[in-house]
């Protein structure tokens, strides 16, 4: 994991010595939206009208933040809309890279054999992370956004009227709710893993662990007054933010980042309703457990330098396997 300084790329990992130990997730820097009708959204610039083709997507299948872009393109069939590059899982020294591998996509639009190639591409002395998912506009040879919170919802919408399927997860009534869960979601489960995994103290990391696993405790009652989904009866935006990590929980996150205080099994209520999302809509589909396994086992040298991937568990939410 490294970073790009006034556009020239630096392999540097984060700086935990300022925060005690902690690890801080940087912002997003791209901030515009893609909208029906090329209207300014709530951050950034306008001129991004929804147009089958214009738009390009890069991920990583590793990542659970560019797993969510893929889940809705696939909810609101965009493949035919939004084509794709696939990063390879592995990120040392250049970061994410286009090397040859399983599963990977090639770059049809820079050629590029790193990730940071794009980031230049838009913006030459561009300074930050170099992260996936990116949206890319090849309209105005530009990236549109690298925020995957802010991606999956002009998935959600902006392309309706050009041919999306239906289907509304951040519908007007569910939306103050729906913020206020993902708000917990976002910053004790979803980034409190990376949290656990990249602490460099034992404070850093037992603060981050307890957080964790409390927030877990909570949605499991949330779950247990017999309601499928986080806000009920529907599907929402809610439940795929935070499917995106209960699927990498077991078999990555609860040994590579030592969130072991239980399996993700160990919860009944949140185990059911996980498998109950991987089952959704070719939702499984656009998961690969290979990739995940082997990006953070492979890629993280300075928590498992040998690099070597364990084969288990063997149950999980994505085995298949019954509840």
């Amino acid at each position: 994991m490294g970073l790009l300084v006034d556009g020239v790329w630096q392999d540097k990992w984060y700086d935990t010595k300022s925060t005690g130990g902690r690890f801080k997730r940087s912002e997003a820097m791209f901030r515009n939206w893609v909208t029906a009708d090329g209207s300014a959204g709530p951050t950034g610039e306008a001129g991004f009208k929804a147009e089958p083709g214009r738009y390009h997507l890069y991920v990583s299948l590793a990542c659970p933040w560019a797993h969510r872009t893929l889940i809705f393109r696939r909810l609101k069939g965009l493949e035919d809309m939004i084509d794709l590059s696939v990063v390879h899982w592995l990120m040392r020294e250049n970061g994410w890279t286009f090397q040859d591998g399983p599963g990977v996509i090639q770059d049809p639009l820079h050629k590029a054999e790193f990730m940071h190639q794009v980031y230049t591409a838009a913006k030459s002395d561009y300074s930050g992370r170099v992260t996936v998912p990116v949206l890319w506009d090849k309209k105005t040879n530009t990236i549109v956004s690298n925020e995957s919170a802010d991606i999956i919802r002009m998935f959600n919408s902006a392309f309706d009227e050009v041919g999306a399927k239906p289907g509304d997860y951040y519908p007007e009534a569910l939306r103050e709710e729906i913020g206020t869960v993902n708000e917990r979601v976002y910053h004790e489960i979803n980034n409190g893993v990376y949290k656990s995994g990249f602490a460099t103290t034992q404070g850093a990391y037992e603060e981050a662990v307890s957080t964790l696993f409390a927030a877990l405790d909570w949605v499991e009652d949330r779950l247990s007054d017999g309601r499928a989904y986080l806000m009920g009866g529907d599907v929402t935006e809610a439940d795929w933010r935070l499917y995106t990590t209960l699927v990498r929980f077991d078999p990555v996150y609860h040994g590579h980042f030592k969130t072991n205080l239980k399996l993700l099994i160990d919860y009944p209520n949140i185990n059911a309703y996980a498998r109950r999302l991987h089952t959704q809509h070719g939702v499984a589909d656009v998961f690969n457990l290979e990739h995940a396994k082997r990006h953070y086992y492979e890629s993280h040298d300075m928590i498992n330098p040998t690099a070597v991937v364990p084969l288990g568990p063997d149950v999980h939410v994505a085995d298949g396997k019954a509840e």
